[in-house]
Parts: C-alpha cells; sequence; structure tokens
C-alpha cells in the first residue's frame, strides 16, 4: 500500500501500542506516570488494582509506596507473630519390634548391642500469638505426644514452650511461651466468606521459614467426611493458597491481615487444594484448652448424610427404609445408648430444622450442634414417613478414644 511517511508513522505507533492480539490479553499495562522499573517492584501475585478494596490497598492498590501491595501490608502487619514450631517425640522403633521375632533374630549375633526401643521423631509445624504474655495457638497433630516443644519467633529469639492442651478432635492445641509483650495476630470472622476472596496463607512448609502464600476461598463449609477426615468435628475453609507440611497450625489472612483460619496440612495427596479450621472454631477451643486443659464437645450419636436421588435409593436399600425425599440430612444411623437413641430418633428421619433453623445439608447441623455446649437441649424436627415430628435431645459429652 502507498503510505505517507506521517501515515507510515502513525501506523507503526498503533503496532507498538496494541501490540497484536497475541499481547493485548496477556500484557500489564502501567498507570499513569508509572515506570517499567516500578512496575517490575510489584510482586506478581498482585490482583488487578481495580479489585483491589481501596480499604486495604490505599490509592490504586498500593499502600505505603510502589514496594508494597495489600499482600505484603497484610504479611507486615502479621509475619512477627507467626512462629516455627519444632517437635520431638518417642515413637516405637520398629527394627527392636522386628528382631523380637526369632526368624529375622537370627541373622544378628547374640552378642550385638541391643536395638533402641524406641526412636526420636522430629517434626516441625507453625503457630502463631493470640496474646502479649505468651499464649500461641497451632495443630494438634503438630504438637502431640509432647509436653514441651521450641519456638521460634520470626526475629529469631527462641523459647521452649509448654503445651497446655491438645484436641485432636478439632486438630487445635494451644501453647505457652515465658515471654511478654509479645507480637499478636488480630482474629477476623469467618461466617461470611464468599469463595472467590483473597486468602494469604502464612507458614514454614518443608521448614522453609516465614514462607507466604496467596490463593482465594476455594469453598466454605466442607465436612470433614468431604476432608477425607472423618474423625474431626470441623467444618473446613478450602483454599487454593498452597498449603504443605510445616504450614499446619500457620494463620490464614483475609485482604485485611485478619486471621480468619488456621491452616492444616491433612491430605498428604492434596494438590492445589489446602484447608484450614475456621478461627471461630479454633478460637473457642483455644479458650477451652487454655481455661481447663480439655475441650468438650456435644454429641448427638447420630451419622448423617446429604440426600440426593441416588444416594436416597443407595440408603434405601442398604437399610430397608423408604425414605421418599430426595434432598436433606437423612439419619443413616444411630448409635445406641446416644442422646439421639434415648431421645427416639430413627435411621431414615429427614433432618428438617434444629432449635428452629431449616437445615439443608449435614454441614449446617455439624455447626449447629458444635456451636452449642454439652448439657444443652436441641428441639430437633425431622420428617418421619411424611409426618413432621419434633424431638428434645439432650446432647452429650464426645465419646473419648
Amino acid at each position: 500500500m502507498n503510505l505517507s511517511l506521517k501515515q507510515l508513522a502513525i501506523y507503526l505507533s498503533l503496532l507498538t501500542i496494541g501490540g497484536g492480539a497475541g499481547w493485548l490479553g496477556s500484557r500489564h499495562f502501567l498507570p499513569q506516570n508509572r515506570s517499567f522499573q516500578q512496575l517490575k517492584n510489584v510482586t506478581a501475585a498482585s490482583p488487578p488494582q481495580s479489585v483491589v478494596p481501596n480499604s486495604v490497598s490505599g490509592t490504586n492498590g498500593i499502600n505505603g509506596g510502589d514496594n508494597v501491595n495489600f499482600i505484603a501490608t497484610a504479611v507486615q502487619k502479621v509475619g512477627p507473630a507467626v512462629v516455627r514450631i519444632n517437635a520431638t517425640r518417642k515413637v516405637p522403633n520398629p527394627i527392636s519390634d522386628a528382631l523380637k521375632n526369632p526368624f529375622f533374630r537370627r541373622f544378628f549375633g547374640e552378642d550385638e548391642q541391643p536395638i533402641p526401643q524406641e526412636r526420636i521423631e522430629r517434626g516441625t509445624g507453625s503457630g502463631f500469638i493470640l496474646s502479649q504474655d505468651g499464649e500461641l495457638l497451632t495443630n494438634a497433630h503438630v504438637v502431640a505426644d509432647t509436653d514441651t516443644v521450641q519456638v521460634t519467633l520470626k526475629d529469631g529469639r527462641t523459647f521452649e514452650g509448654k503445651v497446655v492442651g491438645v484436641d485432636t478432635i478439632t486438630d487445635v492445641a494451644v501453647v505457652k511461651i515465658p515471654e511478654n509483650k509479645l507480637p499478636t495476630v488480630k482474629l477476623g470472622n469467618s461466617q461470611n466468606l464468599i469463595p472467590g476472596q483473597w486468602a494469604i496463607a502464612i507458614g514454614n512448609p518443608l521448614g522453609l521459614d516465614n514462607t507466604v502464600t496467596i490463593g482465594i476461598i476455594s469453598a466454605t463449609d466442607r465436612t470433614s467426611a468431604q476432608v477425607g477426615v472423618p474423625d474431626k468435628r470441623v467444618s473446613f475453609i478450602q483454599t487454593d493458597a498452597a498449603i504443605n507440611p510445616g504450614n499446619s497450625g500457620g494463620p490464614l489472612l483475609n485482604a485485611q491481615g485478619e486471621v480468619i483460619g488456621v491452616n492444616t496440612a491433612i491430605r498428604a495427596d492434596a494438590q492445589g487444594l489446602g484447608f484450614a479450621i475456621p478461627i471461630e472454631t479454633a478460637a473457642r477451643i483455644a479458650k477451652e484448652l487454655f481455661t481447663k486443659g480439655r475441650a468438650d464437645h456435644p454429641f448427638l450419636g447420630i451419622e448423617m448424610a446429604d440426600l440426593s436421588p441416588t444416594k436416597k435409593q443407595q440408603i434405601n436399600q442398604e437399610n430397608n427404609l423408604n425414605i421418599k425425599q430426595d434432598t436433606g440430612v437423612v439419619i443413616r444411623g444411630v448409635i445406641e445408648d446416644s442422646p439421639a437413641k434415648q431421645a427416639g430418633l430413627l435411621p431414615g428421619d429427614v433432618i428438617q430444622k434444629i432449635n428452629g433453623r431449616p437445615v439443608k445439608i449435614a454441614a449446617q447441623v455439624q455447626k449447629l450442634v458444635e456451636s452449642s455446649s454439652v448439657g444443652d437441649v436441641l428441639l430437633i424436627e425431622v420428617n418421619r414417613n411424611e409426618k413432621i415430628q419434633t424431638f428434645k435431645v439432650q446432647s452429650g459429652t464426645y465419646p473419648k478414644r
């Protein structure tokens, strides 16, 4: 085509700005008066500035200078209160047990040095400081089977921590260190989380101290059964922020730098999935552990399942029942001599309400029961053979295992 020099210059300028269809969708355009050098200093994990709350990030998503985005601000606020916890415990030595078998023993001389009956196992986890006088929260599996742990602060100070209480049912534990005027975290609210919100995890994964990962809230109210840990009593927060061994016990933060959950690496096969204990559950259990050294959990004695047409058919066949509803929370089984059994609940009952509050999934039932206290009377409305009935169930104490 015939172009004047002026037209050619304009055409080339447009190509440079647009970059073609392959570039336009992936390039990062600079805000007005921002240089390329300044852009390099903004973390790749920073969200688009248009979606960062001004209350968090300040003008144009930047708070405190070009090098600090809302993630860095949250981490600077909370990081000093996140600790590394090193635990050691004695476990049976499998070699010693094997050598009790004469078949294996004959390969070793009788004069050989005796094999130790126990071996030392070492593990690393995370935790965070709740109070200035040294109260810490972490996961139960981080400090299980040990009375003391080594706690290291971000500034390098190390203390011997006393394990005050452990609750395996919720995987929450508390530790006390002998120090005052410590940095603390701010607790947030996990009750109204929406999938898609930002989530920030801080901890020591794989022994790498003070590691920060970023993601979103992927889902809420994941039941213990869904997560694959049916022995727990927690409705988990699901996130795609990387949570690996060593992250356990560290905080999950919202965009404001408030703790909304306790990270727990409970699924070794989880890739791209992480789970956290809601902070309301963790804080309540922590308070009980610090107060009396244990946490009591209300217990009804029922096995539940979320209904679907396929699930309904399966339960009916396996238990010789005649459930007609396609949705809801069905009682699959009732434990003998349990509060539910004594109150008159039966397999096949479909739970409609608890204390007047409608429930549609098992996670809601679990949350309502767990938020009550041992000894409380719960009004449980059920659909039994197309008739609505209400039962008064006085919760007991969760049996010790």
